[in-house]
């Protein structure tokens, strides 16, 4: 093609018309810009220029979009550029490939829940849990921001989801709230990790949300699992020595060993050491996440070599069908007794006042033999050993103490001799 005359606004219809290069012309003209027609559907706006020796067009539009006033304002823009030792093209392209990461971050917080879901749905213990990660987000934060820019949701948005629930006069759901609360900061969390947000986690509670919301403590009274009073696990454990079957038997070794109740349900034949007498439950099926070695007493180890086994069943307590127990049949064995009033979970509590009321163990120790936590970094720092050798005397000590049934009160009767006037 051929540059033919200088371009005004009434050429540019007539050109249309006929295929080849037309420069910019008249008062307002650009230098280098061009109108580009190879046909009557193909013609567009370009700006020539020299780069480094290097001859280049950069397109500015097509002229059904673009008209010359606009094709002229982009063509001084460009200009600009070049004055100032920018490309105008490489220019183009750098904003275009930001346009395209900035659009591939552009994700909804619900489809960041649902991906960070995906992407830890194994870390949960049991199923339970993880149905419980997304049904209560559909339920209270999905309807609300669910829609919205991971990258826009910030602290006003987060309280919208949770304050409803949080200061609700009526019903108080503040354990629900601050679970749901923690949920959305791991979502967070992992958003920004991913680059798809930035900035501070709007959902943290210390120094952020706890100066806004009232300490669950304030409003609602916490409900803990409920206990048998430590001074009556005699009796009832003499009662459960009298019932017959597997699921009783789980209940009493589980009481012996201060587990919770998945641990012993998921018991291994692989993790029982006879000889040792020591019961190693793996990080996979821990709360705190880490290896917890239980000392078995002499009782616990006799439940468990009374206990029936099945071929390819590897679990410590079976159940009717394949497999083990369910996480239900300890509390069934307590319904059955009729102790409703006392929960499976509540023994840990009866052992840990039992230990606290009437033995010398440090707290440390007693909170070990629970597998929790210990203390702050830096403590557990100090402290990388299990205490083992004393946790196996405290659990003895506790194996003791739930044989022993409290002494039945007697009535002496002394006679009282008449008196004699």
């Amino acid at each position: 093609m051929t540059t033919k005359r200088a371009l005004t606004v009434k050429r540019v219809a007539r050109a249309l018309k006929r295929p080849g290069r037309y420069r910019d012309g008249g008062d307002n003209a650009v230098r280098g810009l061009m109108l580009v027609v190879v046909n009557n559907n193909n013609a567009s706006w370009q700006l020539r220029f020299e780069r480094h020796g290097r001859e280049r067009w950069l397109g500015l539009g097509p002229v059904g979009l673009v008209g010359l006033k606009a094709a002229r304002e982009r063509a001084r823009a460009a200009r600009l550029q070049l004055l100032d030792g920018i490309d105008p093209i490489e220019a183009k392209r750098a904003a275009r490939a930001e346009a395209a990461l900035a659009a591939a971050r552009a994700i909804t917080f619900e489809e960041a829940a649902r991906q960070y879901f995906d992407a830890h749905e194994r870390k949960w213990k049991n199923k339970k849990h993880a149905a419980q990660f997304l049904s209560t987000l559909k339920a209270y934060v999905f309807p609300k921001i669910g829609q919205l820019s991971v990258a826009a949701i910030d602290t006003g948005l987060v309280l919208k989801a949770i304050e409803p629930l949080w200061l609700d006069k009526d019903n108080p759901r503040v354990e629900t709230a601050n679970r749901v609360r923690g949920r959305i900061e791991s979502v967070l969390d992992w958003a920004t990790v991913r680059g798809y947000r930035q900035g501070d986690n709007p959902a943290r509670w210390k120094g952020h949300l706890s100066e806004v919301l009232p300490a669950r403590g304030q409003i609602a009274k916490v409900e803990h699992h409920a206990a048998l009073a430590y001074e009556q696990i005699g009796t009832f454990m003499a009662e459960l020595a009298k019932r017959e079957g597997t699921a009783a038997r789980a209940l009493e070794f589980t009481i012996l060993c201060a587990s919770r109740t998945g641990e012993t349900m998921g018991a291994r034949w692989s993790e029982i050491d006879f000889a040792g007498k020591v019961w190693t439950v793996p990080s996979g099926r821990i709360k705190g996440g880490r290896e917890h070695k239980v000392p078995l007493s002499s009782r616990a180890v006799e439940i468990l070599q009374a206990l029936p086994r099945e071929d390819d069943n590897e679990f410590v307590f079976i159940g009717p069908r394949s497999g083990g127990l369910s996480n239900m049949a300890m509390a069934s064995v307590l319904k059955r007794m009729g102790r409703e009033d006392i929960t499976v979970h509540g023994f840990r509590s009866t052992f840990r006042d039992w230990a606290a009321e009437r033995t010398n163990y440090p707290n440390h120790v007693v909170e070990m033999a629970l597998a929790h936590v210990v203390g702050d970094k830096v403590e557990a720092a100090y402290r990388r050993g299990d205490l083992f050798a004393k946790r196996i005397r405290l659990m003895a000590e506790w194996a003791r103490f739930c044989s022993a049934r409290p002494r039945e009160a007697t009535a002496t009767l002394v006679p009282l001799r008449r008196r004699t006037r």
